[in-house]
């Protein structure tokens, strides 16, 4: 049978015993899948869920916000796009206790959503309450629905 040579020791001829090679392969796995390189997966990001219906005057955006101040959100209205970023902060306590398990998420974030019509700017409301933002953005007068009647032909 072939003897394993470890590629660290090319130059030697020297056989690999198990340990050896579950050495070389540990190594090989923690280069790959290191902490550095699969930080997206652990990252504590926040995204809130938005939802967005339109009705026959308006275009009605409905955000989740738990824990977020409403002095640390920015709202703003370009074009067809909503912008909506802000910032969950931290808040560290100090115990003496073991912590077995952090489920909450902090960070910025920034959502940006296309709308379906142009909406009138000057005329957004927005109302934040219990960690729900609400805005109401008006239509423009092009982009409501107008009916158009049919005349008989002759």
């Amino acid at each position: 049978m072939f003897d394993l040579i470890p590629w660290r020791r090319r130059g030697e001829h020297v056989p690999v015993t198990a340990r050896d090679f579950r050495r070389e392969f540990d190594d090989l796995v923690e280069r790959f899948f290191g902490p550095e390189r699969f930080d997206w997966l652990t990252s504590r990001t926040f995204s809130p869920a938005v939802d967005i219906s339109e009705t026959e005057h308006e275009v009605v955006v409905k955000a989740e916000l738990p824990g977020i101040d409403q002095k640390d959100l920015d709202i703003s209205v370009s074009g067809d796009v909503l912008t909506i970023k802000g910032e969950k902060k931290e808040e560290k306590e100090e115990k003496s206790e073991n912590v077995h398990r952090v489920e909450r998420s902090y960070g910025s974030f920034s959502r940006s959503f296309s709308l379906p019509c142009e909406v009138k700017t000057e005329n957004v409301e927005a109302k934040f309450k219990d960690g729900i933002l609400s805005l109401r953005l008006p239509k423009s007068e092009t982009s409501k629905k107008k009916s158009i009647t049919i005349t008989a032909a002759d």
